[in-house]
């Protein structure tokens, strides 16, 4: 029988698990090989250096990438580079589809020490080697991160957090929220969960027709137990790669969320996840401020009314957290609402332009709710919108970017904030 004031012992729900530990369901080591000399050298190095089994398959980063999309993330992965036109994009998909913490060692054809520095400090790759590589070669470079003994703790994170926060409440943030959740998931196949730190009243979870647990709400009173595992056995699956963190509390209990909860649970979350979306509202609370502060990009979602004008402002005042780069994304919602003002007015209001537009959509999103499913799955409108807003935030320039390549020139120079792969030293 549960407690009577309802709380469940988090040890008993999710039982503490070593950081460094593997999950059942990943394999130890994969590898993409584009010729037979080198997977050869591979196989005999990395053989002297682990009992583990070896996956050798044939094929460069594009099948790696293919491959990473249907498949769990090994816990080691073996790229060949050879042959990719911009390996450094190439590297930077490969992300994307990958968890954060692989352990990714990288062979190629270019040998010197700046494409090197690029890969390894830059996208955050554990190691390179250029051809033609030898079994000595690999048992020495790669060996030890194969046998696990080279793994510490990352220098840099991985996962991109971003925020998404209403200027003032009914204005569709947590639609938002979860639409932009969905297509990172599901649409673009990237591991990706969506966080709601509202307990009492938050809806994602709701408008995704899932049953919340209890986990959040633990993870929030006992920080110090956080780690990966327990972030993701809180989660509840909306599907493949989409995952749901959220509470439903009773209206009068109260959650205590201790000091430091919202940068433990940031920071085991970005290593499991590529993006972690928080619908974040904008309240007097320690942990939404937090939150608002640690994550990498904000976006705020108004309606075209004076009073979402004016709480736009004020919130645009707010300071930057410490690794933001860029200012929060303007997102006007129910653009063409009954009674609303019109974008050239609220623009001239705000003395600026809003970044992204999603029109008055009542009845598709009222349908959506009602089936709980995300309303750009019907909407081309709401999508589109959503689609946008994803080109401003997800993105990262890389230096063998063309502006063909739908690389989004967004952070160019700052991509030093987060790396595309934990990487381990």
């Amino acid at each position: 029988m549960p407690p009577e004031d309802g709380r469940i012992n988090l040890a008993a729900v999710v039982p503490p698990a070593d950081q460094n530990a593997g999950r059942h369901d990943r394999p130890s080591l994969i590898g993409f090989i584009t010729d037979s000399k080198t997977e050869d050298a591979l196989r005999e190095g990395l053989a002297e250096a682990t009992s583990e089994t070896l996956d050798l398959r044939r094929g460069g980063i594009r099948a790696a990438i293919a491959t990473m999309q249907k498949f769990a993330t090994p816990r080691v992965l073996v790229i060949d580079l050879t042959g990719e036109e911009q390996p450094l994009s190439a590297l930077s998909e490969l992300s994307h589809v990958v968890e954060p913490d692989v352990c990714v060692l990288v062979v190629g054809e270019v040998g010197h020490a700046d494409f090197y520095r690029e890969i390894t400090r830059g996208l955050g790759a554990a190691e390179y080697l250029s051809k033609p590589i030898t079994r000595e070669k690999v048992l020495r470079h790669f060996g030890p991160f194969a046998q696990g003994s080279a793994f510490a703790a990352p220098t840099q994170m991985g996962g991109r957090a971003i925020a998404i926060t209403g200027v003032r409440g009914g204005v569709g943030a947590t639609t938002i929220a979860v639409n932009i959740a969905w297509h990172f998931g599901v649409g673009m196949r990237r591991h990706t969960v969506l966080l709601d730190p509202d307990t009492h009243l938050g809806a994602t979870a709701f408008l995704l027709n899932i049953q919340p647990g209890p986990g959040l709400r633990m993870a929030l009173e006992s920080p110090d137990r956080i780690d990966s595992l327990l972030a993701e056995r809180a989660a509840q699956p909306a599907a493949d790669r989409l995952h749901v963190l959220a509470a439903e509390e009773k209206i009068a209990s109260h959650t205590s969320h201790a000091p430091g909860a919202a940068a433990a649970l940031l920071t085991a979350l970005r290593s499991r996840y590529n993006f972690i979306i928080a619908d974040v509202p904008f309240a007097p609370v320690a942990l939404y401020r937090d939150l608002l502060d640690l994550v990498d990009q904000r976006i705020l979602v108004m309606d075209p009314s004076l009073a979402a004008i004016r709480d736009t402002v004020r919130l645009l005042g707010l300071p930057k957290g410490p690794g933001q780069d860029q200012r929060a994304v303007i997102v006007l919602n129910r653009t063409g609402m009954p009674g609303g003002l019109s974008r050239k007015q609220v623009e001239e209001a705000l003395k600026m332009k809003v970044d992204v537009c999603i029109p008055d959509l009542p009845r598709q999103v009222g349908n959506a709710a009602t089936l709980g499913e995300p309303v750009m799955v019907t909407s081309s409108g709401f999508r589109n919108g959503v689609v946008e807003i994803v080109r401003q935030v997800a993105s990262v320039r890389l230096l063998d970017a063309d502006n063909e390549s739908g690389v989004s020139t967004a952070g160019q120079g700052k991509r030093g904030k987060f790396s595309m792969f934990r990487r381990k030293s």
